[in-house]
């Protein structure tokens, strides 16, 4: 039964409306692409800092950091005002993005300990230099399938 005055057309038209701002909120709060080597290249100079065992250079390394991470994150914030709420990533986006730091976490360490084994100089920093390369090239199609992943979910938010 439908109410007087709502039309199936005016009803569709409405839906498409929902899902047009729906996509519009999804790829406004998108990461940029700049954001994956920015945080790639704060990762290997914090790395780096505290491989050198100075401690000078580790605590000038560790205010550059979280400095240089403050206003990475910041601009994101501020320039992308629309936060993703849980029901719209969904348990599988979660579970893609756990997953997704998981192998970047692993793929850092094994690089790290194979770096080690081979004798080279600044391992850990080798490793993070890996990490840093796969995720400014994967950050971005990581972002277009949660995009996806956002965008074909229900509008309930669903499972």
């Amino acid at each position: 039964m439908t109410e007087p005055g709502i039309t199936p057309a005016s009803a569709a038209d409405a839906l498409a409306e929902i899902h047009a701002r729906r996509d519009q909120v999804v790829s406004t709060s998108l990461v940029p692409h700049w954001y994956w080597p920015a945080l790639g290249g704060l990762i290997v100079a914090f790395t780096a800092a505290v491989e050198t065992d100075r401690p000078w250079v580790v605590a000038a390394g560790s205010v550059a950091y979280a400095i240089g991470l403050a206003a990475v994150v910041g601009r994101v914030v501020v320039r992308h005002r629309a936060q993703v709420h849980s029901s719209l990533i969904g348990a599988h986006g979660a579970i893609i993005i756990a997953a997704y730091v998981s192998v970047l976490v692993a793929l850092s360490i094994s690089t790290g300990f194979a770096a080690e084994a081979a004798g080279l100089a600044w391992p850990a920093t080798t490793g993070a230099i890996t990490a840093a390369g796969a995720m400014t090239a994967t950050g971005p199609p990581l972002m277009r399938y949660l995009r996806q992943v956002m965008i074909t979910r229900p509008l309930g938010g669903g499972q």
